[in-house]
């Protein structure tokens, strides 16, 4: 066979794999496209009737050597704007070696230590923690679950109680940052979880659709742990327990005036560790729940679990998307189609990735994101998202590895540092 021959045929052959690609990941872009237009225009939520703050909380602080900020998230859930009585606060200072427990409890939380060097990691301090709270004598209508370096609005609680005299039973809060301008990393990260809360979340929300617990910032009525149990251990404990919820009939909801801040990574390489643990865990989740939520589909005509499945196999198609792009540049290169520069084929890639991550800007000043640094790192975060492939890509290689990652905090701000700052 000559050159040119295998030429011709290998550039057939990547044709044939663009076409293919095309065909899977144009329709689930339409379709996400579509849910997200739910998510333009917020809705003025409807009070519940006669609902005064009755709904008593366990509120939950998940930490593992977190000395240097448990002592703010503490002070700040003491002065929240809901009846005291109504709520205690706790610390499971998991596996720590340093003065988290000790910080924690001279600032008013009610400590509790575990120490398992074999069943490590937030999944299984939380279950450990409910535990706890459920054969206590004090009676819970709910649990509200934080991490260490999180810092909280004070109508949180107030909006969640809300939420539960609506009926609601598991419900996320808003996900927030407090520090998005330290980095570039860190400001992709503020900047993808204000689009997700608003073009994701909140779409679903009011589309009826389960929102994904997000990890942090969240309420689990105490009769929905009563009735299923917790049971989410892996990697990405959050995402397990949407999923075990949407295969029971049940959902997340949202509530976009209940905010969290987080701290997130600032440099790559904390990045890179943090969402590869996130991607081993979800690539754990679609392996051992994908079918189930397939055929709940299919049995059951629910939306609501096809919608989750096409959640748990996205990052996967992120990275069709990202083998699509290269091969169309290699397709461009090729010598068959070195002199042509304008194939259409080449330019729909190129327009659809640039316009599904520019157009979004909009949001970003709906949401009141749009200081001038915001809007340059936005510029930039096509950067960020190309990482996103690499990582995906160890994540589902490493999915069985169970180690737990650890997230460095330090950024030990009150809640007033963060709420006067105009993003």
């Amino acid at each position: 066979m000559h050159l040119n021959n295998i030429i011709e045929f290998f550039v057939e052959l990547v044709k044939s794999f663009i076409i293919l690609i095309q065909y899977i990941l144009v329709p689930l872009f339409i379709y996400q496209f579509v849910i997200s237009i739910f998510g333009w225009f917020k809705r003025k939520e409807k009070e519940p009737d006669n609902c005064i703050p009755n709904n008593r909380f366990a509120v939950i602080v998940a930490a593992y050597n977190e000395e240097k900020v448990i002592g703010n998230i503490v002070n700040n859930l003491k002065s929240l704007n809901y009846p005291k009585d109504k709520y205690d606060i706790f610390v499971v200072a998991d596996n720590c070696d340093d003065n988290t427990a000790k910080i924690a409890q001279q600032n008013g939380a009610t400590v509790y230590e575990r120490f398992d060097k074999t069943k490590k990691g937030k999944g299984y301090a939380l279950e450990w923690m409910f535990e706890k709270i459920l054969k206590s004598d004090n009676k819970y209508d709910a649990v509200c679950i934080f991490d260490a370096d999180n810092l909280v609005s004070k109508n949180f609680l107030t909006e969640m109680d809300k939420h539960i005299c609506k009926g609601h039973k598991v419900i996320q809060g808003y996900l927030d940052s407090k520090n998005p301008l330290d980095s570039l990393i860190s400001a992709s990260y503020s900047i993808s979880y204000w689009l997700s809360n608003r073009l994701f979340q909140l779409a679903r929300y009011y589309l009826g659709l389960s929102c994904e617990i997000g990890g942090t910032g969240f309420v689990i009525a105490t009769d929905v742990l009563k009735e299923i149990g917790w049971g989410a251990t892996c990697l990405t404990e959050d995402l397990e327990f949407t999923i075990k919820l949407v295969l029971r009939g049940q959902k997340v909801y949202w509530a976009d005036k209940a905010v969290v801040y987080d701290e997130k990574p600032v440099t790559l390489s904390q990045s890179w560790r943090q969402r590869k643990r996130w991607m081993q865990g979800q690539a754990d989740c679609a392996c051992r729940y994908i079918k189930s939520l397939l055929y709940k589909f299919i049995k059951d005509k629910d939306i609501v679990a096809l919608d989750c499945a096409l959640y748990v196999i996205q990052p996967m198609l992120f990275v069709l998307g990202g083998i699509l792009l290269f091969l169309n540049l290699l397709k461009l290169i090729s010598l068959h189609n070195f002199n042509n520069l304008f194939d259409l084929k080449i330019l729909e890639s190129v327009i659809l990735f640039l316009t599904s991550t520019y157009i979004s800007i909009i949001f970003l000043f709906a949401e009141k994101k749009n200081s001038f640094k915001i809007i340059l790192y936005f510029f930039l975060i096509p950067l960020y998202n190309l990482t996103w492939i690499p990582i995906i890509i160890q994540g589902y290689i490493d999915k069985n590895k169970r180690d737990w990652v650890h997230t460095i905090h330090t950024k030990a701000l009150d809640i007033s540092d963060i709420e006067n700052i105009k993003y």
